[in-house]
């Protein structure tokens, strides 16, 4: 599975395969990540060509007064008649695999729940489902850092091995079972667990998603091959700690470390919210190689657009203007 970032193309009009004065939207989950993105694209959408076409949460009474009434979808499996040109998925790795088939079918789809791929069947059977449906399945690249970079060594085969440690206050944290249900304010730091970012996706759905895009990146080594740790540390109240290890031929390694302030108890660095928008704008995803999202801007009016198109041999990476992650 190869995949590419993308970035921002200028086209004129008379090349636009389809036209639309508006970009519609569906959002589904209204956590903080979803609040962020549904008050940008109400503020901001009209000027940039978005539309909201509908937000979703599991629980409706969340979205009163918040959301206008005509926005609020109650049962998600009626998505389809808001007509949504892309459904942005931001709460939690199941909704990716009941309803990321549907979706597909209907519309371009971009994961904010990546782990959800650690799942080889599904993985396949989504990517399967846009190439049958002319669709396009965007993975955000989050509070990734170097992300391009690590996709680059992945295309030239340079790329050996891959590390990511996530560290968090503990409250911060949410694992299935009882792993951390004894913490301690004050017993500083604790490693939680070590492996393989296909075996972290379960155990931490939603704590992950960086190391899972990190998996999507670097497609040769994939989720089984990339590492992960993460590390919950009481010493860490005002933000979240990423750290990645990349190693190439000859000796050649890149440790960043990547410091997003956060709240306590807050899954999502407050750094990643804008990254995530900037990825909605068409600046920073990950896509499948198969099909590639171009965002084209009229010379006219601001006018965006997405399209499915097939990818030749050549690299986004010799044709797409580079970009900054979040």
């Amino acid at each position: 599975m190869v995949w590419a970032f993308i970035s921002l193309f200028t086209i004129s009009a008379q090349d636009m395969a389809t036209t639309s004065s508006s970009l519609r939207i569906g959002i589904v989950g209204y956590g903080h990540l979803g609040q962020y993105l549904v008050e940008r694209i109400l503020n901001d959408g009209a000027a940039l060509g978005l539309t909201l076409a509908f937000v979703w949460n599991r629980n409706s009474d969340k979205l009163k007064g918040l959301v206008p009434d005509d926005l609020v979808l109650g049962d998600l499996l009626s998505f389809e008649d808001r007509r949504c040109d892309v459904i942005v998925e931001v709460c939690h790795p199941q909704i990716v695999k009941e309803f990321g088939l549907r979706f597909l079918s209907q519309s371009h789809f971009m994961v904010g729940s990546p782990s959800a791929l650690s799942d080889p069947d599904l993985n396949q059977r989504l990517r399967q489902a846009a190439q049958q449906h002319g669709r396009t399945l965007y993975v955000p690249s989050g509070a990734l850092w170097g992300g391009q970079d690590i996709q680059r060594m992945n295309d030239s085969g340079s790329l050996k091995a891959l590390f990511i440690r996530m560290s968090k206050h503990p409250s911060c944290f949410r694992l299935t079972g009882d792993v951390l249900s004894d913490w301690t304010e004050g017993e500083g730091r604790r490693v939680l667990f070590r492996g393989s970012v296909a075996e972290l996706c379960p155990l931490a759905p939603n704590n992950v998603n960086t190391m899972a895009a990190a998996a999507v990146a670097a497609g040769t080594l994939g989720f089984a091959g990339v590492q992960g740790e993460i590390v919950s540390d009481t010493a860490l109240r005002d933000y979240h700690v990423v750290e990645v290890e990349v190693t190439g031929p000859d000796g050649f390694s890149v440790h960043t470390v990547r410091r997003n302030p956060a709240r306590l108890g807050a899954v999502t660095g407050s750094a990643t919210y804008n990254s995530f928008w900037n990825s909605l704008l068409g600046e920073s995803c990950i896509v499948s190689e198969t099909f590639s999202k171009i965002r084209m801007k009229s010379t006219m009016k601001q006018l965006f657009i997405i399209v499915t198109v097939s990818l030749t041999n050549q690299s986004l990476f010799q044709t797409g203007k580079s970009f900054e992650l979040g």
